[in-house]
């Protein structure tokens, strides 16, 4: 009885606290991202993030006041991200800027970002520039770079038994820079290598068939790609009917996340050396308990943007936190160093450049009932693909 009593105090304690959290005035959090440019690729990442923030409200929110998201629609466009940045500072007074999947329109948050004072938290843009050459005080980068899975992949690859490599990139700034930190580190590690072609295609304007007739002209050993979304579809296909990758090695970026590879279905290729996400696999603790919250919240599996998405918002609830404000310069200093648990585990921001040392997955393409997957896999930390301290101050402009 007296048990009895005492759980039902304690009920309606929780029950009146979370009441007050509810109550009390919200933290906005402006978040902005090319949703309707890219609904298979976002739609997971708000997924993540909608149920991060669910879980901090639920636990009793942040400072003492529920989290709420304004949340924008940027079309692709780094001048509507610019302006819908503006409005969610001067009209919702949301007290930081997240979000951003281009990498053009990460850079255009970035500066934004420094010529308002305001904290940005980038996603998912992966440009190198955004932390080294083009970094800011006020821009933080969640995702591994493209030097870092560059560097990933150079390290598997460096193990090959081949010295003839062709690439192919989409020419933009994330292909060029992919291809450039991968043979930057791959010939570093192997400098017997050469590079017999390089292919340019426009970004999803692909003409796959001519791709892929003069990488075989070349007659390398290996590939590197870069291309993804519908041009990695069209590359895969074409590629398989004239067989360009039959006895070769492929080294593919981003390739086995679920976001390319559940596109590919049963067309997807076998063998390839990749960074993705292999869900279905990873048993740590923290993992299992991000997946199995995410099925049941969406009935659906989570994808590589699944768990940007929701590290976003932990970061973000981690920093207020540990700056008991939402001023910018106290989350500025709270940034800094600051340590997040993540379904990957737990990463760091590093001070020097703002990057976090969230790592990926390196392991190989294979079919599994009729769909693509990971196999042979293994989590590489972030960190240990990062450049040293004096590169990256050689790079990055003072503050």
């Amino acid at each position: 009885m007296i048990l009895r009593t005492l759980l039902s105090v304690l009920a309606g304690i929780w029950v009146l606290g979370f009441s007050a959290v509810l109550a009390a005035e919200p933290i906005k959090i402006g978040e902005i991202n090319s949703y309707k440019r890219l609904p298979a690729f976002l739609e997971p990442y708000k997924k993540g993030w909608t149920l991060a923030v669910e879980q901090i409200n639920a636990a009793g929110g942040v400072l003492g006041r529920p989290l709420q998201v304004v949340s924008r629609d940027d079309t692709g466009k780094p001048g509507e991200a610019v302006k819908i940045a503006a409005e969610l500072l001067s009209s919702d007074r949301v007290v930081l800027i997240a979000g951003g999947f281009f990498s053009h329109i990460g850079l255009a948050l970035a500066d934004f970002a420094q010529s308002n004072k305001t904290l940005y938290l980038a996603a998912e843009p992966l440009s190198d520039a955004l932390v080294w050459s083009k970094g800011n005080r006020y821009t933080f980068r969640l995702r591994p770079s493209t030097y870092m899975q560059a560097h990933m992949l150079a390290s598997a690859a460096a193990e090959l038994p081949v010295k003839r490599w062709a690439t192919i990139a989409p020419n933009y700034k994330y292909g060029q820079d992919a291809v450039a930190a991968f043979l930057e580190v791959l010939r570093a590690k192997r400098p017997d290598i050469e590079v017999v072609v390089q292919q340019w295609p426009p970004l999803f304007k692909i003409d796959a068939g001519a791709e892929v007739q003069a990488l075989a002209a070349a007659t390398p050993e290996a590939i590197y790609n870069v291309t993804f979304g519908a041009d990695l579809s069209k590359f895969v296909r074409e590629g398989t009917v004239r067989g360009l990758f039959e006895d070769r090695a492929v080294v593919s970026l981003l390739t086995g996340e679920p976001e390319y590879l559940d596109a590919l279905k049963d067309e997807a290729p076998e063998g390839w050396i990749v960074t993705g996400y292999p869900w279905y696999d990873i048993e740590t603790e923290a993992h299992k308990r991000f997946r199995e919250a995410y099925q049941a919240r969406w009935s659906d599996y989570p994808r590589a943007g699944s768990v940007v998405g929701y590290a976003t918002f932990q970061t973000i609830a981690a920093a207020l936190e540990n700056a008991g404000s939402t001023e910018t310069e106290a989350l500025i200093t709270a940034m800094k160093g600051l340590k997040v648990d993540t379904p990957f585990g737990e990463i760091t921001f590093r001070e020097i450049d703002h990057q976090s040392t969230m790592g990926a997955f390196v392991g190989k393409t294979s079919l599994r009932d009729g769909r693509g997957v990971m196999v042979d896999w293994v989590y590489a930390d972030g960190a240990d693909h990062l450049p040293d301290d004096a590169a990256v101050e050689a790079m990055r402009p003072a503050e």
